[in-house]
């Protein structure tokens, strides 16, 4: 099998160099490639070519072009022809428009860990094979969702992972990859393979299991929370907890408020959200639009937010942010959930509190409130920036069963109506 050596340069940084003998022959011609830390991510991009490597039988893969990558383009007479599918999947994600470069990385990522080696072919009478572009059957598709979810436990030890149960979520995420990377091939001119394999595959119920179950907190929940917060640092993470709450925000959005974003005049006050905290590729934290287009919205305030957002705007000029830290800084969410959030909730739990709420669930308990109090579904929507009604169905619909009583006596009310055409229907019927 391949290796990867890290060797120390002159100028301080580090080189991954990929080795490995010409056919996996102890007497095949010596075979590198080199990965220098001036490329971004080079030990994920070496990691990912050794994979290849040693699905290729220690060949150099096919397309590659030694210290280049996959930069050359498929001739007239490639079109059309079958490759192995890490060789096509690679291409396509280094071509995808449109998306953060930390998101490429992440695809590059799952990629490497979850489907060399996992996504395989199977033949008809069991012998399994290299995975290609246009040899993936919905069966093989079905093989990989469940090795997802089974794991590998390690050979060496029984008690370990080699890789651990992927939960419903990171499956159907990643089924969704490989979704639109089969999909590439269906559409390519001429067409790779003639369908979709990824196209009618059960996953599992993102609600099977318990991981990251979301959490809604009752009024005097959060009042028991508030308590502890105040007791934190003078009080100073209260506002941010309560505009949370209130509003129903995202953390990355509550973060990249500006006073700019503010309309806190008139009889309707508002703040819109206009932008959000990414993390990028390196790890670092960039201003960006929103998660979604519809996530740019413009929400009523109450009351009592407006006081709250008022107090923390004193002296701050329009590009300002509009929660800082006692130094000036926007909050990063480490900083806010590590030394104010979770020490509230286990400080809480030790005076007999029952729940253990993560900060986004100041998100779902702000839904759970206006279900309550009788809000539409599709008004929830808008406030809080879903694309599509069926998020917002599918995560929070279940909440409405507990408005049964009102719905039952609603109809009740309309049937018993006097001028109600189901009442005189009933009553020629008598």
């Amino acid at each position: 099998m391949a290796t990867i050596r890290e060797r120390p340069r002159k100028d301080g940084g580090i080189t991954y160099t990929v080795l490995w003998r010409d056919g996996g022959t102890r007497t095949g011609k010596q075979e590198s490639e080199i990965f220098p830390d001036t490329l971004d991510k080079a030990e994920e991009k070496a990691a990912l070519f050794k994979g290849l490597v040693d699905m290729h039988d220690q060949q150099w893969p096919p397309g590659w072009v030694r210290g280049k990558g996959f930069v050359q383009e498929q001739t007239q007479s490639d079109r059309g022809k079958d490759m192995p599918f890490l060789v096509w999947a690679t291409r396509r994600i280094d071509k995808l428009t449109g998306i953060e470069e930390r998101t490429r990385a992440d695809y590059h990522r799952d990629l490497l860990n979850h489907v060399a080696g996992v996504l395989v072919h199977t033949d008809v009478d069991g012998k399994v094979t290299e995975a290609t572009v246009s040899n993936v059957t919905q069966d093989d598709i079905t093989d990989w969702v469940r090795a997802q979810e089974d794991g590998l436990v390690s050979p060496e030890d029984p008690e370990q992972w080699s890789r651990q149960p992927a939960a419903p979520k990171s499956i159907a995420n990643r089924h969704g990859m490989l979704y639109g990377i089969f999909q590439a091939a269906v559409e390519a001119t001429p067409p790779l393979r003639a369908g979709n394999p990824c196209s009618k595959t059960k996953l599992p119920r993102a609600d099977a299991g318990t991981d990251e179950e979301m959490v809604f907190l009752e009024h005097d929940e959060w009042q028991r929370l508030r308590a502890e917060l105040a007791l934190i640092n003078g009080g100073d993470g209260i506002d941010i907890g309560d505009v949370l709450v209130a509003t129903g925000l995202r953390w990355g959005e509550l973060a990249a408020l500006q006073v700019k974003d503010l309309n806190l005049a008139g009889s309707t006050p508002t703040l819109s959200v206009h932008r959000a905290w990414k993390r990028q590729k390196d790890n670092s934290l960039k201003l960006g639009p929103p998660k979604t287009k519809k996530s740019r919205r413009t929400l009523a305030l109450s009351a009592s937010t407006v006081e709250i957002l008022r107090r923390n705007i004193v002296a701050k000029g329009p590009d300002d942010f509009v929660f800082t830290t006692a130094w000036g800084n926007p909050w990063r969410h480490s900083n806010y959930y590590n030394r104010r959030w979770l020490v509230a909730v286990r400080n809480a739990q030790a005076k007999g509190f029952q729940k253990s709420p993560r900060l986004h669930d100041l998100r779902h308990t702000h839904v759970s409130w206006l279900i309550a109090k009788n809000i539409p579904l599709p008004a929830i929507q808008a406030r809080l920036g879903h694309e599509s009604i069926t998020t917002t169905v599918d995560r929070y619909g279940h909440l409405v069963r507990a408005l049964d009583g009102e719905i039952v006596a609603a109809i009740q009310a309309a049937m018993a109506a006097d001028d109600g055409p189901g009442l005189r229907l009933v009553e020629r019927l008598a």
